[in-house]
């Protein structure tokens, strides 16, 4: 539409102004429903803010102390430095460890999943009961944070990197089971319709109807997880579920703020590297 076309619609709707008013009253009220519950939200929220904010005693003045005292420690932690060949190792192999229990939960995790995920999808579950009973559970399990399952897990199995697994194993469970039940729930139903048309069966129409569409997008989900574990095994190893993190939680307490840096730039440099990894492979199964 022109601009000179529009001029004309706008003048000739401020001539008729009055007779626009008339025949739709409700568009120029300016109150309406609507409006009065956004602005009530709206203002709750912000109430809801500054009584958080008044509450948790946020202050401008000590945010600007902490930014110094942050500015101190940095200075402290340049330039990294392990202290020794022999620190150095143990670091590397910390890191290794802390690899190695994201890759076995994470793989773990998929693998106990995946049949959950089906019982959880509304279109391939046994059962509405089945599918209420596995939606609750998977959301009872995703509720409880990996640090917290780390605790768990080494009271139960003692310390070191097996506990680890098996934290970084029960909070994933939660995670994939959600995520996959909603991506099998969202899988063209005309795949599922032919393997039905051909006499397939329950198990077929899953075998060769859902699992073709859905393991690429799986495949994609458990790649970010891995890259998000990498990072949550090196918290989880501070309270005793093995990897990097005690050693870590160590040099903190004993202010070498250099290894400190050292192991923090390591953790770094292997997410980067996960995720340009995981990246290009979730994009080739993506095609």
């Amino acid at each position: 539409m022109s601009p000179a076309r529009v001029l004309t619609l706008h003048e000739a709707a401020l001539a008729d102004r009055a007779g626009l008013i008339a025949r739709h009253p409700a568009v120029f009220r300016r109150v309406t429903a609507a409006r009065l519950g956004t602005s009530l939200t709206a203002a709750a929220a912000l109430g809801l803010l500054a009584f958080g904010l008044w509450r948790l005693e946020f202050s401008p003045g000590r945010i600007a102390g902490g930014l110094a005292q942050l500015l101190h420690f940095l200075g402290m932690m340049l330039p990294p430095d392990p202290g020794s060949a022999s620190r150095a190792f143990l670091i590397l192999r910390g890191l290794a460890e802390t690899l190695a229990i994201a890759l076995l939960g994470t793989l773990l995790a998929a693998a106990v999943a995946l049949p959950l995920g089906f019982l959880a999808a509304r279109n391939t579950s046994a059962g509405r009961l089945v599918h209420f009973l596995s939606r609750r559970a998977l959301d009872s399990i995703r509720g409880v944070d990996a640090l917290i399952w780390a605790l768990i897990w080494v009271s139960v199995v003692g310390l070191g990197p097996f506990a680890g697994v098996l934290a970084i194993m029960t909070s994933d469970i939660g995670t994939f089971g959600k995520l996959f039940s909603e991506a099998i729930e969202a899988t063209d139903r005309r795949a599922v319709e032919g393997v039905t048309s051909a006499g397939g069966g329950r198990l077929a129409r899953i075998r060769f109807g859902v699992l073709p569409a859905v393991l690429p997008v799986m495949a994609g989900q458990v790649l970010y997880m891995f890259e998000s574990n990498t990072r949550s095994s090196t918290i989880i190893g501070i309270v005793g579920a093995g990897g990097i993190g005690l050693m870590l939680s160590e040099m903190i307490r004993t202010l070498e703020w250099g290894v400190v840096s050292f192991i923090v730039l390591l953790v770094l440099v292997a997410v980067a590297v996960i995720d340009t990894i995981s990246g290009r492979l979730r994009a080739g199964l993506a095609g």
